[in-house]
C-alpha cells in the first residue's frame, strides 16, 4: 500500500474540485429552472474557484512529472502586479 503525500493529495483534490465545478457549469449551460437555482449554482462555482485558487497557491512552483512524482519548478523572482 502506497501512502500519499500532501502534495499528491492536493493534486487529487484539485482534480475532484475541477470535475465538480465542471458538473455545475454544465448544469447551468443546459438550463436552470429559476433565478434562485441560478444564483445558488453561481455561488457554488465561485466557491469552487476560490478553493482551486487556494490549492494552486499551496502548489505554487510544483508540478507532477510523468511518473506522478512532484518536481519543483524554478522560476525567476518577479514582482506580481495586482
Amino acid at each position: 500500500e502506497r501512502i500519499m503525500d500532501g502534495v499528491q493529495l492536493l493534486f487529487k483534490l484539485k482534480k475532484l474540485v475541477e470535475l465538480r465545478r465542471d458538473d455545475v457549469v454544465n448544469g447551468m449551460v443546459t438550463g436552470v429552472d429559476n433565478f434562485e437555482k441560478y444564483q445558488y449554482m453561481l455561488g457554488q462555482i465561485r466557491t469552487y474557484h476560490y478553493i482551486l485558487q487556494e490549492i494552486s497557491n499551496l502548489l505554487k512552483n510544483k508540478e507532477p512529472n510523468e511518473d506522478g512524482n512532484v518536481v519543483k519548478i524554478k522560476t525567476q523572482d518577479h514582482p506580481t502586479k495586482i
